[in-house]
């Protein structure tokens, strides 16, 4: 029997799932792989062959000494290039190609994601749709990356979590999905990243502002910032936070944003 070709959309969804799970759980006996394998009429081995594949050409891994599945041909070099050439079109793209796959809508598996704008039509909505799905994906993307746990606290719920912009979203759209520019953070930390009262050095040490050392008299203050005053921040699995998206923020949003 003929080998069965690896289509261009089935590349594309098997590149998304890459970015979704952890290198260490890229087998066959992963429910997100037998699910992916179903949907595609494929075999969990062969998906996960691939997704190995996709490691094989990864750079964080081959900086790490870590080689993956070689001999993956060069359709898997091409759809990763074009991805990370164009993160925002291709993300959104795979999405778009796997919900129709399982009998699906975008609005609908979005849902909680897109209901307030269910009413807008034209560009308009297009654009907010792309954005909205594009960020669903970022925050699972970094939530992966750090073991669904805030890189400061190790809070474990995801409804607590938030996937922290270094670069804020609205600065750098080449950047704004790159798992290098985020960060897994609980609400609180979240919001004081956000509004520049703390930060980080290029060692990954926590920094507090000027601002915010003011009420270093505070309940709150020796209850919630103290203990991570000059903590590290837990590194994540794959994606460490870029040192230049972190000398941004300590340049442009660190002790500058507190009263916005």
């Amino acid at each position: 029997m003929a080998k069965k070709l690896w289509t261009r959309e089935e590349m594309i969804l098997a590149l998304n799932l890459y970015q979704k799970i952890e290198f260490g759980k890229t087998h066959k006996n992963n429910p997100e792989i037998i699910k992916l394998a179903n949907v595609l009429g494929r075999t969990p081995s062969a998906v996960g062959m691939r997704l190995g594949n996709f490691a094989s050409i990864d750079p964080v891994h081959r900086d790490r000494g870590i080689n993956g599945l070689k001999n993956s041909g060069g359709n898997v070099k091409s759809i990763w290039d074009e991805f990370f050439n164009d993160k925002e079109s291709l993300i959104f793209e795979s999405e778009k190609i796997l919900t129709e796959k399982q009998n699906l809508t975008i609005e609908g598996k979005y849902h909680d994601q897109l209901n307030d704008i269910k009413n807008l039509k034209g560009e308009d909505k297009t654009r907010l749709v792309k954005t909205r799905v594009n960020q669903s994906i970022f925050r699972q993307t970094i939530l992966t990356n750090y073991t669904s746990k805030c890189a400061l606290t190790g809070i474990d719920i995801p409804s607590l979590l938030f996937a922290s912009h270094i670069i804020p979203w609205s600065e750098n759209k080449e950047e704004r999905l790159n798992p290098e520019n985020g960060i897994c953070l609980s609400a609180l930390y979240d919001k004081a990243f956000d509004k520049g009262l703390l930060s980080f050095s290029n060692d990954y040490q926590i920094l507090l502002s000027s601002t915010l050392k003011e009420k270093k008299v505070t309940e709150y203050y020796k209850t919630y910032f103290a203990p991570i005053e000059n903590k590290k921040l837990s590194l994540p699995i794959k994606h460490n936070p870029s040192k230049l998206f972190l000398e941004y923020h300590r340049d442009t949003i660190f002790d500058k944003k507190q009263n916005h």
